[in-house]
């Protein structure tokens, strides 16, 4: 039995048909995008699923080749990130991670602690 809700599936369904049709690079790497975006929030339903079911770190672990804390760090990081960042809506371009105006990510975390400037 799959846990994902409909739109999840549809999103899932709708890279791929994207993906057939695709006339060009681009347009056939945003749908790879999509489907990639997609897989992997079905894989975090997925885990939370397995883990409100019983399944064990150990196990989860065990699926990916990962120990126990290998699958809470990459998992637990993941899902508490969507969690804290709600998604923007579909369409919307953003900067990526946050605004931080004329800074880009790793600009910003270097100013914000002091251990470089940005040029």
């Amino acid at each position: 039995m799959i846990v994902a809700s409909k739109s999840l599936l549809r999103r899932i369904t709708a890279a791929l048909g994207a993906l057939d049709i695709a006339d060009g690079p681009m347009s056939r790497l945003d749908a790879a995008r999509r489907l990639r975006e997609a897989a992997e929030d079905l894989e975090a339903a997925q885990i939370e699923a397995a883990r409100k079911a019983g399944a064990t770190w150990n196990e989860i672990g065990a699926c990916y080749g990962l120990t126990k804390q290998g699958a809470q760090q990459r998992f637990r990081s993941e899902r508490r990130q969507a969690q804290a960042v709600p998604a923007p809506p579909e369409g919307a371009k953003g900067d990526g991670g946050g605004n931080h105006g004329p800074f880009g990510q790793k600009e910003f975390q270097l100013f914000r602690t002091g251990r470089g400037a940005t040029a």
